[in-house]
């Protein structure tokens, strides 16, 4: 029997990287306006540390059906402890940002994140970049530009400094992920990942934290559930695919940011942002096309 090559095997599992991280945009972008709704109530801080501690009941409960617990203690600290203070400083900056900038603005600027984790992957992973993966992320980039139009005052203000920020942390929390996928289980990537937000963000929140209101436990609870579900995603994606494969897929969630703009906040997208979307989506496509033609080869 044919045993695939190495080519083959990556492409198969870039494409089952693919889907997970489509399966994990989608969660976080629910997440994102639940995150968008509690900021308007709670310091961003505060949020951060919500969403980190509504998620860790049933983080703990998927490590106990997985049976992994031993597993839990035997990772590498130095890189889980990184990867953590990288996830508390992104969320806390991101919650932050959306207190002044809509859904769809904030990740058209967020959209750096995937070049920093390509050119991250060539320098940290030494993973190899072909043509048409520079290809489909230089062609969302240019999406990302025509959407943004940038114009000096909607690129300086604090809100677009934070999304900045936490692209970067973000970009280097991937990369940490892809690192730690080598070594230590899934499980334990998602249990640290969210008790060490929960734990870190918890502490800084702690000498400012506001009661929360019972209206907003629905709330709380969707961070819960979305949170969880995009960390197992998100882990799943970074494990099988290469990492500059992978990332251009967070440009779909400019599509599900107009959605939501438009379906809680009523607010329209112009022109541009619809034809910068229409470039980033054309960009992912792209990329499937080629790692699908890829995969179908004959081994």
């Amino acid at each position: 029997m044919p045993v695939p090559d190495s080519s083959y095997a990556t492409s198969h599992g870039n494409l089952r990287g693919i889907l997970a991280m489509l399966a994990a945009v989608g969660c976080f972008s629910l997440m994102d306006a639940l995150l968008k709704q509690l900021s308007a109530h709670y310091p961003a801080v505060q949020v951060a540390a919500l969403r980190g501690w509504a998620a860790l009941p049933l983080v703990a409960a998927y490590v106990w059906w997985r049976q992994q617990g031993p597993t839990l203690l035997r990772v590498r600290w130095p890189l889980h402890l990184l990867r953590g203070a990288l996830n508390v400083t992104m969320l806390a900056l991101f919650a932050f940002a959306l207190k002044s900038l809509g859904l769809a603005e904030a990740y058209t600027l967020f959209f750096i994140a995937p070049l920093l984790i390509t050119l991250l992957s060539t320098v940290v992973l030494h993973e190899r970049v072909r043509a048409a993966h520079w290809v489909a992320i230089a062609m969302g980039m240019v999406g990302v530009l025509v959407a943004l139009r940038p114009d000096g005052a909607s690129m300086w203000n604090a809100g677009a400094l934070a999304v900045l920020g936490a692209a970067s942390c973000y970009a280097l929390s991937a990369i940490t992920g892809r690192l730690l996928s080598r070594t230590d289980s899934s499980a334990s990537m998602v249990f640290w990942t969210t008790t060490l937000l929960a734990l870190g963000a918890g502490a800084l929140a702690w000498p400012g934290w506001q009661p929360v209101a019972a209206a907003h436990a629905p709330w709380v609870a969707g961070l819960a559930v979305t949170g969880f579900l995009g960390q197992l995603a998100i882990t799943e994606a970074f494990r099988h695919g290469q990492a500059s494969v992978v990332a251009p897929f967070e440009y779909t969630a400019l599509a599900w940011g107009v959605g939501l703009d438009w379906l809680i906040w009523l607010a329209v997208p112009d022109a541009a942002t619809l034809m910068g979307g229409a470039i980033i989506i054309a960009s992912g496509l792209y990329l499937v096309r080629t790692e699908r033609t890829q995969a179908t080869l004959p081994p």
